[in-house]
């Protein structure tokens, strides 16, 4: 059972965040804390916190089940682009440059890595019938 957790509107680039959520893509949910934990980037505090919110929300589902056995791990983790905000900047001659103040989207899903396992048990036994 797959958990999600949506951060919107993050005032990071996209492109700077994305650095961040490779470091932990496919990870288990311990280990992509920890690496969250150390990494110096500023997107690092956020995606920590939401990875935390996806945990939550994962417990919240599955309420009979113990964290510790599920094995959870980062499953998919997305950035999209946000809105951007548009600002002007006095050049020389008289002319302006056009400033991006860029954010972004993130979504997170968390998956338990002990019913993937069985689900492709039971296919490979499947396919040899």
């Amino acid at each position: 059972m797959e958990a999600i957790a949506k951060l919107k509107n993050v005032p990071t680039s996209p492109r700077k965040m994305r650095l961040v959520a490779d470091l932990v893509r496919g990870k288990k949910v311990g280990q992509a804390l920890s690496i969250l934990k150390y990494t110096p980037n500023h997107g690092a505090i956020r995606l920590e916190k939401l990875l935390l919110s996806a945990i939550a929300n994962w417990q919240a589902k599955n309420p009979d089940e113990k964290l510790e056995e599920a094995e959870l791990y980062v499953k998919t983790i997305a950035v999209d682009g946000g809105r951007m905000l548009k600002r002007l900047r006095p050049a020389p001659q008289g002319r302006a440059h056009r400033i991006r103040k860029r954010s972004n989207h993130v979504t997170l899903i968390v998956d338990s890595l002990a019913e993937d396992v069985t689900a492709d048990i039971v296919e490979s036994n499947e396919n040899e019938d």
